[in-house]
């Protein structure tokens, strides 16, 4: 029997907006308590491993009564550190990484209740204290960089005048943001839906990479990621542990792939997953190999800058209604803490990021709403 194609949900429907903002809420309680862990001799696998648990206990309490609603993890979180780009997060017979005083530690994680997603990455470097240096330019230029996009997220406004007020941003603070990032439009059950911002293109990639216009009703997972270096990620050693499923078809030979795919696809569907979920870490190690062969799943490659770089993160998610933009995930950042001679010079920056994130239209609020979320301004 063919399945009956459902109208896409979308924040034009309160109950979705709602769910949205929870998932929100849970992502930034969950990253608060991890930012906590973030000390000298701390082990980032662990602070993975807590991480999720919290995610999944969290997501676990809310909207019970819908029996059939799948909620939980929508990004395994990750403990990336100094020049470690993105997506580390240590399975138990992997190798794993002692926190440091003063290392620059970027945390990801996203949850998702009935498929819709809420992302949120933060930078902190471990044993807090005064940060100066070249870490504290990239932690400055990352911040910055992501406060400009807030603001440029909205209705009517191209997807590449985002790419170029963060690469602009960047070379102020002496940076360079990660070539070929992408920064996705959200969908439900979607994490890397069709619209998407790029960062710090090739020629190449910018020939490739369609232009898009923000419409209101859309949802962006907004990810900044800055290096000191010269801005190219590159896989090394490690291990992948981060994999989605794909569209793709193809039929398996071997059984082992064949009850690891059965295993993904009930249990996570289209949400990205990490390996540690799954009871017997050899079998799924055995079994991800077929099915990344075959392109039935991708990898979230852990990247790397050179040694010595440093790269920071900040990742929200922002929701495009008629009130305005609605940040509703991402925690304070602290300005003060960084020490640097350099600073934005460019005028036109600099009232950008004066200028206000919050909603742009007087609406009188329905039931339940929220004004967009108030933000700090970067004077």
């Amino acid at each position: 029997m063919a399945d009956v194609i459902e109208a896409e949900k979308t924040i034009a429907e309160d109950l979705v907006v709602t769910k949205y903002k929870l998932a929100g809420q849970i992502v930034n309680r969950v990253l608060e308590q991890l930012l906590a862990k973030c000390v000298p001799d701390a082990s980032a696998r662990e602070i993975c491993e807590f991480g999720d648990k919290l995610l999944l206990d969290e997501t676990s309490k809310v909207f019970k009564k819908e029996k059939d609603s799948k909620k939980g993890i929508a990004f395994s979180t990750c403990v990336s550190v100094n020049n470690c780009i993105c997506h580390f997060s240590p399975i138990p017979s992997e190798t794993d990484y002692i926190l440091k005083q003063g290392d620059l530690a970027k945390i990801d994680l996203g949850a998702h209740i009935d498929g819709f997603i809420a992302v949120v990455a933060h930078t902190v470097a471990v044993g807090g204290g005064e940060v100066s240096g070249r870490a504290a330019d990239v932690l400055l230029a990352a911040h910055l960089a992501s406060e400009a996009a807030l603001r440029l997220l909205r209705p009517g406004n191209e997807n590449y005048a985002v790419t170029d007020v963060v690469q602009k941003i960047s070379a102020e603070y002496g940076c360079k943001p990660i070539e070929g990032m992408l920064s996705h439009q959200l969908k439900q059950f979607r994490i890397d839906g069709e619209k998407s911002i790029i960062q710090n293109p090739s020629e190449a990639q910018r020939k490739e990479h369609e232009k898009a216009t923000f419409e209101t009703y859309e949802v962006y997972a907004m990810d900044v990621l800055i290096s000191t270096g010269e801005g190219v990620g590159r896989e090394m050693d490690t291990r992948c542990t981060i994999y989605k499923k794909t569209d793709e078809v193809y039929q398996l030979k071997l059984k082992a792939s064949r009850m690891f795919y059965s295993e993904v696809r009930n249990k996570h569907g289209s949400m990205p997953f990490n390996l540690r979920s799954f009871d017997k870490e050899t079998s799924a190690r055995l079994g991800v190999v077929e099915c990344v062969n075959h392109k039935l799943i991708e990898p979230f490659q852990v990247l790397y800058e050179r040694p010595g770089e440093l790269v920071a993160q900040f990742k929200f998610t922002a929701l495009l209604l008629p009130s305005g933009t609605h940040r509703i995930t991402g925690l304070p950042f602290d300005k003060s803490q960084c020490k640097t001679e350099r600073s934005l010079k460019d005028p036109e920056l600099n009232a950008l990021l004066n200028s206000s994130a919050k909603s742009n239209k007087k609406k009188k609020k329905k039931a339940g709403a929220e004004e967009a979320m108030e933000v700090e301004t970067a004077a």
